[in-house]
Protein backbone atom coordinates (compact mmCIF):
# COMPACT_ATOMS: atom_id res chain seq x y z
CA UNK A 1 0.00 0.00 0.00
CA UNK A 2 2.79 2.23 0.85
CA UNK A 3 4.13 1.97 -2.49
CA UNK A 4 0.85 3.41 -4.69
CA UNK A 5 1.86 7.18 -3.76
CA UNK A 6 5.01 6.94 -4.51
CA UNK A 7 4.08 5.70 -7.98
CA UNK A 8 1.44 8.04 -8.22
CA UNK A 9 3.71 10.73 -7.35
CA UNK A 10 6.53 9.78 -10.07
CA UNK A 11 3.55 9.42 -12.63
CA UNK A 12 2.48 12.60 -12.09
CA UNK A 13 6.04 14.55 -11.92
CA UNK A 14 7.11 12.67 -15.57
CA UNK A 15 3.92 14.70 -16.85
CA UNK A 16 6.17 17.92 -15.60
CA UNK A 17 8.90 16.83 -17.57
CA UNK A 18 8.72 17.75 -21.04
CA UNK A 19 7.56 21.52 -20.65
CA UNK A 20 9.68 22.39 -18.37
CA UNK A 21 12.98 20.37 -20.33
CA UNK A 22 11.24 22.70 -23.50
CA UNK A 23 11.86 25.64 -21.48
CA UNK A 24 15.33 24.95 -20.04
CA UNK A 25 16.12 24.78 -23.31
CA UNK A 26 15.16 27.86 -24.93
CA UNK A 27 16.50 29.52 -20.94
CA UNK A 28 19.77 27.84 -21.59
CA UNK A 29 19.95 28.71 -25.47
CA UNK A 30 19.05 32.63 -24.97
CA UNK A 31 21.39 32.75 -22.26
CA UNK A 32 24.41 31.90 -24.80
CA UNK A 33 22.88 34.20 -27.15
CA UNK A 34 22.56 37.25 -24.73
CA UNK A 35 25.94 36.78 -23.78
CA UNK A 36 26.88 37.36 -26.86
CA UNK A 37 28.29 41.18 -27.78
CA UNK A 38 25.81 41.61 -30.66
CA UNK A 39 22.81 41.10 -28.52
CA UNK A 40 24.14 42.59 -24.95
CA UNK A 41 25.18 45.53 -26.93
CA UNK A 42 21.60 46.03 -27.76
CA UNK A 43 20.51 45.01 -24.30
CA UNK A 44 19.07 42.16 -25.32
CA UNK A 45 19.15 39.92 -22.39
CA UNK A 46 18.13 36.26 -21.89
CA UNK A 47 14.59 37.39 -20.44
CA UNK A 48 13.74 39.35 -23.98
CA UNK A 49 15.31 36.64 -26.25
CA UNK A 50 13.31 33.81 -24.28
CA UNK A 51 9.67 35.48 -24.68
CA UNK A 52 10.46 35.75 -28.76
CA UNK A 53 11.75 32.62 -29.29
CA UNK A 54 8.71 31.34 -26.90
CA UNK A 55 6.59 33.40 -29.11
CA UNK A 56 7.81 32.12 -32.66
CA UNK A 57 7.94 28.45 -31.07
CA UNK A 58 4.37 29.27 -29.69
CA UNK A 59 3.13 29.70 -33.42
CA UNK A 60 4.92 27.20 -34.90
CA UNK A 61 5.76 23.74 -33.79
CA UNK A 62 4.85 24.04 -30.24
CA UNK A 63 0.82 23.18 -31.02
CA UNK A 64 1.69 19.65 -31.87
CA UNK A 65 3.93 19.68 -28.17
CA UNK A 66 1.03 21.01 -26.24
CA UNK A 67 -0.72 18.13 -25.38
CA UNK A 68 2.69 16.67 -23.77
CA UNK A 69 4.05 19.52 -22.44
CA UNK A 70 1.24 21.96 -21.19
CA UNK A 71 1.55 20.94 -17.62
CA UNK A 72 5.59 21.49 -17.56
CA UNK A 73 4.97 24.82 -19.01
CA UNK A 74 2.49 25.90 -16.94
CA UNK A 75 4.63 25.32 -14.19
CA UNK A 76 7.40 26.87 -15.35
CA UNK A 77 5.01 30.37 -15.91
CA UNK A 78 4.43 30.05 -12.25
CA UNK A 79 5.73 27.90 -10.17
CA UNK A 80 9.79 29.08 -11.60
CA UNK A 81 8.23 32.61 -12.01
CA UNK A 82 8.11 32.70 -8.58
CA UNK A 83 11.13 30.87 -7.13
CA UNK A 84 12.92 33.53 -9.85
CA UNK A 85 11.69 36.37 -8.13
CA UNK A 86 12.82 35.38 -4.93
CA UNK A 87 16.15 34.70 -5.56
CA UNK A 88 15.92 38.08 -7.66
CA UNK A 89 16.84 39.36 -4.12
CA UNK A 90 20.67 37.94 -4.04
CA UNK A 91 21.28 40.76 -6.42
CA UNK A 92 20.36 43.41 -4.24
CA UNK A 93 21.58 44.69 -0.76
CA UNK A 94 20.56 47.66 1.44
CA UNK A 95 23.52 49.25 1.35
CA UNK A 96 23.34 50.12 -2.32
CA UNK A 97 20.28 52.43 -1.28
CA UNK A 98 22.45 53.89 0.74
CA UNK A 99 24.92 54.46 -2.07
CA UNK A 100 22.41 56.62 -3.80
CA UNK A 101 21.51 58.80 -1.25
CA UNK A 102 18.24 60.56 0.09
CA UNK A 103 17.81 62.09 -3.53
CA UNK A 104 17.49 59.10 -5.15
CA UNK A 105 15.28 57.76 -2.93
CA UNK A 106 13.16 60.13 -3.57
CA UNK A 107 13.65 60.56 -6.95
CA UNK A 108 12.95 56.49 -7.23
CA UNK A 109 9.56 56.31 -5.60
CA UNK A 110 8.05 59.46 -6.94
CA UNK A 111 8.83 58.18 -10.53
CA UNK A 112 7.64 54.39 -9.72
CA UNK A 113 4.16 56.18 -8.62
CA UNK A 114 3.61 59.07 -10.63
CA UNK A 115 4.32 56.29 -13.55
CA UNK A 116 1.83 53.78 -12.70
CA UNK A 117 -0.52 56.53 -12.02
CA UNK A 118 -0.63 57.83 -15.40
CA UNK A 119 -0.26 54.33 -16.84
CA UNK A 120 -3.85 53.68 -14.61
CA UNK A 121 -5.45 56.62 -15.59
CA UNK A 122 -4.60 57.10 -19.44
CA UNK A 123 -4.90 53.07 -20.40
CA UNK A 124 -7.92 53.01 -18.49
CA UNK A 125 -9.95 56.47 -18.90
CA UNK A 126 -8.22 57.81 -22.49
CA UNK A 127 -7.08 54.79 -24.12
CA UNK A 128 -9.51 52.21 -23.22
CA UNK A 129 -7.52 49.44 -22.50
CA UNK A 130 -8.55 47.12 -19.84
CA UNK A 131 -7.28 47.72 -16.66
CA UNK A 132 -5.27 44.30 -16.44
CA UNK A 133 -3.03 45.51 -19.48
CA UNK A 134 -2.76 48.88 -18.39
CA UNK A 135 -1.26 48.07 -14.99
CA UNK A 136 1.03 45.59 -16.58
CA UNK A 137 2.40 48.46 -18.54
CA UNK A 138 2.74 50.68 -15.47
CA UNK A 139 4.38 48.09 -13.68
CA UNK A 140 7.11 46.83 -16.12
CA UNK A 141 7.49 50.54 -17.15
CA UNK A 142 7.73 51.82 -13.40
CA UNK A 143 10.08 49.66 -11.66
CA UNK A 144 12.14 46.86 -13.74
CA UNK A 145 10.76 45.83 -17.03
CA UNK A 146 10.05 42.25 -17.81
CA UNK A 147 10.40 41.13 -14.39
CA UNK A 148 8.11 43.44 -12.80
CA UNK A 149 5.64 42.61 -15.39
CA UNK A 150 5.85 38.74 -14.63
CA UNK A 151 5.69 39.60 -11.52
CA UNK A 152 2.23 41.51 -11.18
CA UNK A 153 0.59 39.25 -13.70
CA UNK A 154 -0.55 36.80 -10.71
CA UNK A 155 -1.04 39.48 -8.45
CA UNK A 156 -3.65 40.70 -10.89
CA UNK A 157 -5.05 37.45 -12.27
CA UNK A 158 -3.75 38.36 -15.93
CA UNK A 159 -3.83 36.39 -19.35
CA UNK A 160 -0.64 35.36 -20.92
CA UNK A 161 -1.74 37.84 -23.85
CA UNK A 162 -1.94 40.90 -21.76
CA UNK A 163 1.62 39.96 -20.08
CA UNK A 164 2.91 39.41 -23.75
CA UNK A 165 1.70 42.70 -24.79
CA UNK A 166 2.99 44.63 -21.30
CA UNK A 167 6.48 43.05 -22.13
CA UNK A 168 6.54 43.82 -26.15
CA UNK A 169 6.21 47.36 -24.49
CA UNK A 170 9.08 46.80 -22.38
CA UNK A 171 11.28 45.21 -25.00
CA UNK A 172 10.20 47.89 -27.95
CA UNK A 173 10.80 50.91 -26.03
CA UNK A 174 13.55 50.09 -23.46
CA UNK A 175 15.87 49.10 -26.63
CA UNK A 176 15.23 52.77 -27.96
CA UNK A 177 16.07 54.10 -24.89
CA UNK A 178 19.61 52.46 -25.14
CA UNK A 179 20.53 54.29 -28.05
CA UNK A 180 18.60 57.45 -26.76
CA UNK A 181 19.87 58.29 -23.46
CA UNK A 182 23.72 58.22 -24.63
CA UNK A 183 22.32 61.15 -27.02
CA UNK A 184 20.77 63.04 -24.23
CA UNK A 185 23.89 62.53 -22.23
CA UNK A 186 25.92 64.08 -25.47
CA UNK A 187 23.16 66.87 -26.53
CA UNK A 188 20.83 67.83 -23.93
CA UNK A 189 22.71 67.34 -21.00
CA UNK A 190 25.82 69.94 -21.84
CA UNK A 191 22.69 72.60 -22.11
CA UNK A 192 21.99 72.20 -18.08
CA UNK A 193 24.44 73.50 -15.87
CA UNK A 194 26.00 71.26 -13.20
CA UNK A 195 24.94 68.13 -14.54
CA UNK A 196 27.22 65.73 -13.69
CA UNK A 197 27.86 61.56 -14.93
CA UNK A 198 26.37 60.50 -11.77
CA UNK A 199 23.58 62.48 -11.53
CA UNK A 200 23.08 61.37 -15.19
CA UNK A 201 23.22 57.88 -13.85
CA UNK A 202 20.32 58.75 -10.95
CA UNK A 203 18.32 59.73 -13.95
CA UNK A 204 19.33 56.75 -16.65
CA UNK A 205 18.52 54.16 -13.31
CA UNK A 206 15.67 56.32 -12.37
CA UNK A 207 13.58 55.99 -15.71
CA UNK A 208 14.61 52.82 -18.09
CA UNK A 209 13.17 49.83 -17.92
CA UNK A 210 15.12 46.76 -17.67
CA UNK A 211 18.30 46.35 -15.95
CA UNK A 212 20.29 45.11 -18.88
CA UNK A 213 19.10 48.23 -20.73
CA UNK A 214 20.31 50.68 -18.06
CA UNK A 215 23.97 49.08 -18.09
CA UNK A 216 23.86 49.56 -22.08
CA UNK A 217 23.06 52.85 -21.69
CA UNK A 218 25.13 53.70 -18.37
CA UNK A 219 28.19 51.66 -20.16
CA UNK A 220 27.93 54.31 -23.24
CA UNK A 221 28.45 57.15 -21.30
CA UNK A 222 31.06 56.44 -18.64
CA UNK A 223 32.02 54.13 -15.93
CA UNK A 224 30.29 56.58 -12.70
CA UNK A 225 27.00 56.77 -15.15
CA UNK A 226 26.92 52.85 -15.53
CA UNK A 227 27.64 52.38 -11.24
CA UNK A 228 25.21 55.02 -10.42
CA UNK A 229 22.71 53.80 -13.09
CA UNK A 230 22.48 50.46 -12.05
CA UNK A 231 22.61 51.54 -8.26
CA UNK A 232 19.32 53.51 -8.93
CA UNK A 233 17.90 50.82 -10.82
CA UNK A 234 18.12 48.14 -7.81
CA UNK A 235 16.76 50.44 -5.76
CA UNK A 236 13.59 50.44 -8.15
CA UNK A 237 13.90 46.87 -8.28
CA UNK A 238 13.54 46.91 -4.56
CA UNK A 239 10.44 48.98 -4.27
CA UNK A 240 8.80 45.71 -6.44
CA UNK A 241 7.61 44.11 -3.06
CA UNK A 242 5.58 47.17 -1.29
CA UNK A 243 4.37 47.97 -5.14
CA UNK A 244 2.43 44.35 -5.06
CA UNK A 245 1.22 44.73 -1.17
CA UNK A 246 -0.30 48.04 -2.10
CA UNK A 247 -1.46 46.47 -5.80
CA UNK A 248 -3.21 43.45 -3.77
CA UNK A 249 -5.00 45.50 -1.32
CA UNK A 250 -5.96 47.80 -3.48
CA UNK A 251 -7.34 44.89 -5.62
CA UNK A 252 -9.07 43.63 -3.17
CA UNK A 253 -10.78 46.63 -1.85
CA UNK A 254 -12.23 47.95 -4.78
CA UNK A 255 -14.12 44.24 -5.63
CA UNK A 256 -15.62 44.37 -2.49
CA UNK A 257 -16.35 48.55 -2.79
CA UNK A 258 -17.83 47.61 -6.63
CA UNK A 259 -19.86 45.40 -4.89
CA UNK A 260 -18.76 42.14 -5.86
CA UNK A 261 -18.35 38.71 -3.50
CA UNK A 262 -15.91 39.73 -0.78
CA UNK A 263 -12.21 38.67 -1.85
CA UNK A 264 -9.46 37.47 0.27
CA UNK A 265 -5.97 39.90 -0.56
CA UNK A 266 -4.11 37.65 -2.80
CA UNK A 267 -0.99 38.00 -0.79
CA UNK A 268 1.92 37.98 -2.91
CA UNK A 269 3.92 35.90 -0.38
CA UNK A 270 7.02 35.46 -2.94
CA UNK A 271 7.56 39.09 -3.36
CA UNK A 272 7.95 39.23 0.65
CA UNK A 273 10.24 36.40 -0.05
CA UNK A 274 12.33 38.56 -2.11
CA UNK A 275 12.79 41.37 0.42
CA UNK A 276 13.66 38.48 3.06
CA UNK A 277 16.70 37.08 0.39
CA UNK A 278 17.73 41.08 0.00
CA UNK A 279 18.29 41.63 3.72
CA UNK A 280 19.78 38.05 3.87
CA UNK A 281 22.35 39.32 1.51
CA UNK A 282 22.79 42.99 2.69
CA UNK A 283 24.91 40.92 5.70
CA UNK A 284 27.04 39.26 2.80
CA UNK A 285 26.91 35.73 4.59
CA UNK A 286 27.26 33.65 1.30
CA UNK A 287 30.21 33.67 -0.75
CA UNK A 288 30.87 35.88 -3.32
CA UNK A 289 31.02 33.03 -5.72
CA UNK A 290 27.93 31.28 -4.20
CA UNK A 291 25.82 34.61 -5.01
CA UNK A 292 26.89 34.48 -8.51
CA UNK A 293 25.93 30.84 -8.83
CA UNK A 294 22.36 31.69 -7.07
CA UNK A 295 21.89 34.60 -9.77
CA UNK A 296 23.17 32.37 -12.64
CA UNK A 297 20.68 30.01 -11.68
CA UNK A 298 17.97 32.85 -11.30
CA UNK A 299 18.51 33.91 -14.62
CA UNK A 300 18.03 30.81 -16.01
CA UNK A 301 14.63 30.15 -13.86
CA UNK A 302 13.31 33.66 -14.87
CA UNK A 303 14.38 32.74 -18.63
CA UNK A 304 12.34 29.40 -18.01
CA UNK A 305 9.19 31.67 -16.96
CA UNK A 306 9.75 34.01 -19.85
CA UNK A 307 10.12 31.34 -22.20
CA UNK A 308 6.68 29.32 -20.74
CA UNK A 309 5.20 33.01 -21.32
CA UNK A 310 5.82 33.20 -24.91
CA UNK A 311 5.05 29.43 -25.94
CA UNK A 312 1.26 29.84 -24.38
CA UNK A 313 1.06 33.50 -26.13
CA UNK A 314 -0.77 33.15 -30.03
CA UNK A 315 0.10 35.83 -32.01
CA UNK A 316 -4.01 36.29 -32.84
CA UNK A 317 -4.14 37.36 -29.15
CA UNK A 318 -1.74 39.75 -29.48
CA UNK A 319 -3.44 41.24 -32.47
CA UNK A 320 -6.64 41.88 -30.87
CA UNK A 321 -4.99 44.02 -28.11
CA UNK A 322 -4.59 46.28 -31.21
CA UNK A 323 -2.23 49.93 -30.82
CA UNK A 324 -3.51 51.06 -28.08
CA UNK A 325 -1.40 49.43 -25.47
CA UNK A 326 1.66 50.86 -27.40
CA UNK A 327 0.79 54.12 -27.41
CA UNK A 328 0.36 53.74 -23.90
CA UNK A 329 3.77 52.17 -24.00
CA UNK A 330 5.08 55.11 -25.74
CA UNK A 331 3.15 57.78 -23.84
CA UNK A 332 4.89 56.18 -20.54
CA UNK A 333 8.34 56.39 -22.54
CA UNK A 334 8.39 60.39 -22.75
CA UNK A 335 6.79 60.93 -19.86
CA UNK A 336 9.92 59.12 -18.26
CA UNK A 337 12.55 61.03 -20.23
CA UNK A 338 10.99 64.23 -19.97
CA UNK A 339 9.25 63.98 -16.60
CA UNK A 340 11.74 61.79 -15.10
CA UNK A 341 14.59 64.44 -16.08
CA UNK A 342 12.60 67.36 -14.37
CA UNK A 343 11.91 65.45 -11.42
CA UNK A 344 15.89 64.70 -11.33
CA UNK A 345 16.61 68.30 -11.02
CA UNK A 346 13.90 68.95 -8.99
CA UNK A 347 15.22 66.51 -6.09
CA UNK A 348 18.54 67.02 -6.82
CA UNK A 349 18.52 70.79 -6.48
CA UNK A 350 16.03 70.89 -3.65
CA UNK A 351 17.98 68.36 -1.70
CA UNK A 352 21.45 69.35 -2.73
Amino acid sequence: MTDIPLVQYSHTAKRFIPGILLTLAIALGTAWLGNQPVMSGLGLGALTLAIIVGIVLGNTVYPLLHPQCDEGVQFAKQKLLRLGIILYGFRLTFQQVMDVGLSGVVVDVVMLSSTFLIASYMGSRLLGIDRQTAWLIGAGSSICGAAAVLATAPVVKAESSKVAVAVATVVIFGTAGIFLYPWIWHHVAPLIPGISATQFGVYTGSTMHEVAQVVAAGHAVSPETENAAVIAKMLRVMMLAPFLLVLSIFISRGATESGAAAQRIVFPWFALMFIVVAMFNSFHLLPLPLVAAVNSLDNVLLAMAMAALGLSTRISQLMKAGTRPFVLGLLLFIWLIIGGGAINLLVHHALA
